[in-house]
């Protein structure tokens, strides 16, 4: 038996219910990871909310670490004992223990403590595939990334200054751009007060940029257009304000803009690459190029307390449960 979040129908923070499950041994293929800190997404409102559809009931999350204790057949390169972290797979990391697909497994390496992995798996894989992937960034590029005190946002913060390239940073709040700004954002833009594309202009000397990554979505959809230079691209990697809805005519007006809307397990598949985008986030950390640790720390029946401070925005950096 085992500790898990459940779920029975979608909503507010509350319909989220600590429960007392059943856990069998793992099948073939599989393994059973008992957690020791479980990563809070975005990614994991939409779930609950029904903006990303789930057969109901079922468990939530998608991001955890911890270690492996036991192995069904067939598994040969995870064993009982390692120290594991995942971020795809089926939904349910809010629990103690877990079978999960051994495919999904991410070894985590000496020198790398369950906490950091735990705000870095997700979260700077997503920076990987962003900054490495989808549009590749280079050593001089100016660029424009929303929500950029969060948690995705910090290590973003930290890559950008890594590679050389210029980081334009929007926050919300003055207290979250200092946050932002201690983490190499070169130039910070407060929402609340200063007009995102003006200031674009402003620091850019009237070019605007060459990309943006925006994940915040439909309230920042017209800045993050009137902020690129024309051919440029818009990288919608998420939906916190709500959806994304375009006429792709608008694109044409705005100066032969691109637009894409990338999802992490098209560029983390097969295994193998997952792996070596895991291995360039592990060695950034290793190196010291980005440093990073839970910034609020929940118990795993705290969840809707978390859901509740990610969605009032008043959170910075990385969000974790404890079993």
């Amino acid at each position: 038996m085992t500790r898990a979040i459940r779920f029975y129908e979608t909503g507010g923070p509350e319909v989220l219910k600590l429960e007392t499950v059943s856990l069998g041994d793992p099948g073939p293929g599989q393994a059973r990871v008992r957690h020791s800190h479980i990563a809070v997404n975005f990614i994991d409102i939409y779930f609950r909310t029904g903006f990303y559809p789930l057969d109901l009931p079922n468990g939530l999350g998608s991001d955890a670490v911890g270690v492996v204790e036991a192995v069904g057949p067939g598994v040969e390169d995870i064993k009982p004992g390692d120290r594991v972290g995942y971020l795809l797979g089926p939904q349910g990391a809010y629990a103690e223990a877990r079978n999960m697909p051994a495919d999904v497994l991410i070894p985590i390496p000496d020198g790398v403590s369950d906490a950091t992995a735990a705000t870095i798996i997700m979260k700077g894989m997503t920076a990987q595939y962003l900054f490495r992937q989808v549009y590749p960034l280079k050593a001089g590029d100016t660029f424009l990334y929303h929500a950029a005190a969060g948690g995705v946002g910090l290590i973003a913060c930290q890559w950008a200054r890594a590679l050389g390239a210029t980081m334009i940073g929007t926050v919300s709040t003055d207290e979250k751009a200092e946050v932002a700004r201690a983490n190499g954002c070169a130039h910070v833009i407060v929402t609340s007060r200063e007009n995102i594309a003006d200031r674009v202009r402003e620091i850019t000397d009237g070019k605007g940029v060459p990309v943006v990554y925006d994940s915040v979505g439909k309230d920042t959809l017209m800045a993050s257009l009137d902020s690129l230079q024309p051919r440029g691209a818009l990288v919608s990697n998420g939906t916190s304000s709500g959806p994304v809805v375009i006429d792709s005519t608008l694109l044409a007006v705005k100066g032969s803009l691109w637009m894409t809307r990338p999802a992490m397990v098209h560029y983390a598949a097969p295994r193998a690459k997952m792996l070596e985008m895991a291995d360039e986030v592990f060695d950034m950390v290793l190196s010291g190029k980005i440093v990073s640790k839970p910034s609020q720390v929940f118990a795993l029946e705290e969840a809707a307390q978390a859901h509740m401070a990610l969605e009032s925005r008043k959170t910075t950096g990385a969000t974790v449960l404890i079993p």
